[in-house]
């Protein structure tokens, strides 16, 4: 996953990818966002959100309360005398009043720190930094609540129509299911119309397509388009999809047993077996299970043990382990995913040093078949392949290029997309499409300026590039 930056204002960034990206990296530390007019802070632990403050007056408790009907103008009035002269807290002076219970306090205290959240994703100018490091721990109180869930809700309250064009790609963009597990199968209840729209997301339709088929109104189907791209659900899509695409939307859409007793057995008994475990033991498949198998395997396996799960469950503990498991899983795939690409084309490495013309001729000869690769949607084939004839032919800016295009289909490969084709511009630096093709990158990582900076450029070499003229005008929407 490209990095986001740390600093910045949100009306280059998109604040969603970025705690987006704190969740996927684990970070732990305070983002802040600032306006004018207040300072809203999110304390994130090891990728989630637990708590957050804000010094925006109507963001204080007794405001939150009062507003939710938890107490009345005259109880307000009251807290916020004895507030100035005891220098308690609200809630504690709240709950002595007896004006609401310990039960209600709990209550309030989420109910303030989800609306403080979700309300930051309604702010669309204003300086953001994110300082990793410890965070204040005198909170007894903290939300139990994934990443997920909390952006999910909160991108559901935006209704600026201007902001959802102009985030979302452009309408005549095909989307397609996430094909990272993280990503599918988050703790998130879909309503009924997300599922329907999401049933249409199938990687041929184009944007304005599902629109016309989903019979609802143009914009609360496009605002449902927004919140599925925004946490990573659906994302664009460049390839028809693979059969095995109706198989994932079956499984996002199939509820998850809760059965806990069962599950915790499950997760104690594997984490302790780890270290000692096959990656083929890992995955719950034979050593000679073909490659769609261990894919299906790894589906199940990354739903059953998604971190998320954690929050459905009342011991602590259960996260650490959680993570441990899915890290695993997920790493035995990819060995597996990789070490079946190098099987497939024996003795292409480690070959002594050939002549120029036999090595321009096999560079080619990997080229076309990661071409062949590509089409079948065998990204990781692809990619070696073309690492293979960009290793070979070190300055064939083509070879970077198509590098960059299978790397950006991988999940968690954006960076090495970023940069097998900075290397392509290295060596052609006039070349429209490649700068065009960097802006489609940065635009994905929700980093506008660069994006804008890329697509500028491609206009400099060619005003007639299509593909740069489209991504401009998308940031400058």
């Amino acid at each position: 996953m490209m990095e986001i930056p740390l600093r910045g204002n949100v009306s280059n960034v998109s604040l969603v990818r970025l705690l987006v990206n704190l969740s996927r990296s684990r970070k732990t530390g305070t983002l802040s966002v600032r306006t004018p007019v207040f300072t809203k802070n999110i304390y994130v632990d090891a990728g989630n959100a637990i708590f957050a403050s804000s010094t925006y007056e109507d963001d204080r408790l007794g405001e939150m309360l009062l507003k939710a009907d938890k107490i009345t103008v005259e109880q307000y009035d009251k807290s916020v005398e004895m507030l100035k002269s005891s220098g308690k807290r609200q809630g504690a002076i709240l709950v002595e009043l007896g004006y609401i219970t310990p039960k209600d306090l709990f209550w309030g205290v989420k109910y303030q720190v989800r609306e403080i959240i979700h309300s930051v994703f309604q702010i669309e100018d204003g300086e953001y930094e994110f300082k990793e490091g410890n965070i204040p721990t005198q909170e007894v109180i903290t939300i139990k609540m994934s990443m997920g869930n909390l952006i999910y809700e909160g991108v559901k309250k935006i209704d600026n129509w201007t902001r959802i064009r102009r985030e979302m790609p452009d309408t005549g963009s095909v989307l397609k299911l996430s094909e990272d597990p993280l990503n599918l199968f988050q703790d998130i209840e879909l309503s009924p119309q997300d599922k329907k729209i999401l049933s249409l997301v199938d990687g041929e339709r184009t944007i304005n397509e599902v629109i016309e088929h989903s019979w609802m109104g143009s914009f609360e189907a496009l605002k449902i388009l927004y919140v599925l791209w925004s946490i990573g659900m659906v994302e664009p899509a460049f390839e028809k999809p693979g059969e095995d695409v109706a198989i994932s939307l079956k499984e996002v859409l199939r509820p998850v047993p809760e059965e806990e007793e069962y599950l915790l057995q499950r997760i104690e008994t594997i984490y302790h077996r780890l270290d000692s475990m096959t990656l083929h033991e890992l995955l719950e498949a034979e050593a000679t299970a073909d490659e769609g198998l261990i894919k299906r395997n790894y589906y199940r396996l990354a739903k059953e043990f998604h971190p998320d799960r954690y929050f459905t469950i009342k011991d602590d503990s259960v996260r650490t382990k959680l993570t441990s498991i899915f890290d695993a899983i997920t790493n035995a795939y990819n060995v597996l995913r990789e070490e079946e690409g190098h099987h497939e084309y024996p003795g292409s490495a480690g070959v002594p040093g050939p002549g120029e013309d036999v090595k321009d001729a096999k560079a080619e000869e990997l080229f076309k078949s990661g071409i062949d690769e590509f089409k079948k949607k065998n990204f990781q084939g692809a990619v070696e392949n073309f690492t293979q004839a960009a290793e070979l032919v070190p300055d064939n800016a083509n070879y970077w290029n198509y590098l960059s295009l299978a790397c950006s289909r991988i999940p968690g490969k954006i960076r090495e997309s970023e940069d097998a084709l900075s290397t392509a511009i290295k060596i052609e630096p006039m070349n429209a499409d490649f700068h065009a093709n960097m802006g489609l990158i940065y635009s994905k990582a929700g980093l506008k300026e660069k994006a804008r900076a890329q697509f500028e450029k491609a206009l400099g070499i060619d005003p007639s590039n299509t593909k740069a003229k489209k991504g401009l005008k998308q940031t400058k929407e």
